[in-house]
């Protein structure tokens, strides 16, 4: 069974730092693009950083961009994100999600990153930003 697993959400101040995990079990990592995902209450679902199955490629959501970074360690089956400088707006459950390519998309006038082909969801990690 595909399963991904969130950790390293919580609460931070403005301005601070977290980093998130992905933890993959029951298929090697290494085949499938990654994509995080966010979702504020009452907002759509967004994906803020999304890296392809080699990690060469990464793609960010305007958003973002400059602040999170995404990488991936496939011998760990590990994916994570850097999120540094963070801000109120960013408070969200953070999932993950598993997939064949890289895709982006425009919404509103801002792009944003996302994967095709899902083949599997985390149940997501509660980041919030306050003072």
């Amino acid at each position: 069974q595909l399963q991904l697993v969130e950790s390293g959400g919580g609460l931070v101040q403005p301005g601070g730092s977290l980093r998130l995990s992905c933890a993959a079990s029951g298929f090697a990592l290494d085949y499938y693009a990654i994509g995080w995902f966010r979702q504020a209450p009452g907002k759509e679902r967004e994906g803020v950083a999304c890296i392809s199955s080699s990690g060469g490629s990464a793609n960010y959501a305007d958003s973002v961009k400059g602040r999170f970074t995404v990488s991936r360690i496939n011998a760990q089956n590990t994916t994570y994100l850097q999120m540094n400088g963070l801000k109120p707006e960013d408070t969200a459950v953070y999932h993950c999600a598993a997939g064949v390519f890289l895709r982006t998309y425009i919404s509103g006038s801002q792009h944003y990153c996302s994967i095709t082909n899902f083949a599997s969801w985390g149940q997501g990690t509660q980041v919030t930003v306050s003072s």
